[in-house]
């Protein structure tokens, strides 16, 4: 563990206005730890980086945001770790841009598990919330850490699917560790923290900022062996982390769906360029050649009552494909009166799922 001292060198380094990763990891490079950096002559801090840079490195102190990240570091499950701690996750050394300080909260022992990323759109659909949630649950039962990023939506999904498992989950955030964002995601921070670690990079205190996500989602591909995006738009965060991670030899496998859905296109996308199409969770555990527990053989879903007869015919001309009310009527022979009677119950047990516009979905 970092003494007190050493520590403030580092908490230095990452505050100095202007000072990005590259060059702060430039500096280490040069000089070796930290407090060797701030010991250095002008005219040798100058052969190493910007001579405009020099004055700031060498006269910034923020005495005071040092002091409150180390009382914050003293208090119970927070930990500061930097690139020379043990206890600092491995997988992000070999990624191209690893953070030279992180702020955990947690228990550490989850950042050198095996993990995977688990991401997609904050706007997911009923059934992208389910494949989020069962397939993390599937996965963490074989033994696999599930990392994502504590958003709305697919995120969301995948650490609840995956807190119920002994191998935990792992939140990086794009906001100070003292600030867990979004608010609707507080109590699932929460029990993040008590199963496994919330992580970032950013100092306390750091708003959430929409240009903090991105560098947030490299630390995401960083960590895992691989990324799974279960639903993403075209634009999507989730397929900059897909890139990311497939920059960084990490394996990327994608969740194909309807030729409709605008979620599904992003997913498409991935899968023309390589990316690995996966039904189940077993096919991500074969291509990782994973030694996996008997229950994650499974193909993750969801289990539910035997649909009556009626029912049965509705989901039979439902198909997979959204479909219109009146579309389902002409199909059924049934009213739309009488399709929407059966609907609603079928909706409440989560067979059907009402999309925008009027469509309705069935659910696997």
């Amino acid at each position: 563990m970092t003494d007190r001292r050493e520590l403030a060198s580092w908490l230095r380094l990452t505050l100095i206005p202007g000072v990005g990763g590259e060059t702060r990891r430039a500096l280490l490079k040069a000089f070796g730890l930290p407090q060797e950096i701030f010991d250095a002559s002008p005219s040798a801090l100058s052969a190493v980086i910007d001579p405009a840079l020099t004055e700031c490195v060498l006269n910034h102190q923020c005495t005071a945001e040092i002091d409150a990240a180390l009382d914050w570091a003293a208090q119970p499950g927070n930990h500061l770790l930097t690139l020379a701690d043990a206890d600092y996750p491995q997988s992000l050394l070999t990624s191209d841009d690893p953070p030279v300080l992180l702020y955990a909260k947690g228990n550490i022992a989850s950042l050198n598990r095996p993990m995977l990323a688990v991401v997609g759109s904050r706007n997911a659909t009923t059934q992208g919330l389910r494949d989020a949630e069962a397939f993390a649950t599937a996965l963490g039962d074989a033994g696999l850490t599930i990392v994502s990023g504590l958003a709305l939506g697919i995120d969301a999904a995948a650490h609840r699917g995956a807190l119920p498992t002994a191998a935990g989950t792992v939140a990086v955030i794009g906001t100070g560790a003292d600030r867990l964002y979004p608010a609707r995601n507080e109590a699932l921070a929460r029990a993040v923290i008590e199963n496994g670690v919330v992580l970032s990079e950013f100092p306390l205190g750091t708003p959430p900022l929409a240009a903090n996500f991105p560098r947030r989602n490299r630390i995401i591909a960083g960590l895992g062996l691989g990324c799974l995006v279960v639903e993403a738009a075209l634009r999507s965060g989730s397929l900059i982390t897909a890139r990311l991670a497939a920059e960084s030899g990490r394996e990327v496998f994608a969740i194909p769906g309807s030729i409709h859905s605008p979620l599904s296109r992003g997913c498409h996308q991935l899968i023309r360029q390589g990316a690995k199409l996966v039904e189940s969770a077993q096919d991500i555990l074969e291509e990782l050649r994973w030694e996996s527990s008997a229950n994650a053989n499974v193909a993750p879903g969801l289990t539910s009552a035997v649909p009556t007869d009626s029912e049965e015919q509705v989901l039979a001309v439902l198909g997979d494909t959204p479909c219109a009310l009146d579309t389902l009527s002409a199909r059924s022979g049934l009213t739309p009166a009488e399709l929407l009677a059966m609907l609603l119950p079928m909706e409440l047990a989560g067979r059907v799922a009402q999309l925008p516009g009027g469509l309705y979905q069935k659910l696997h």
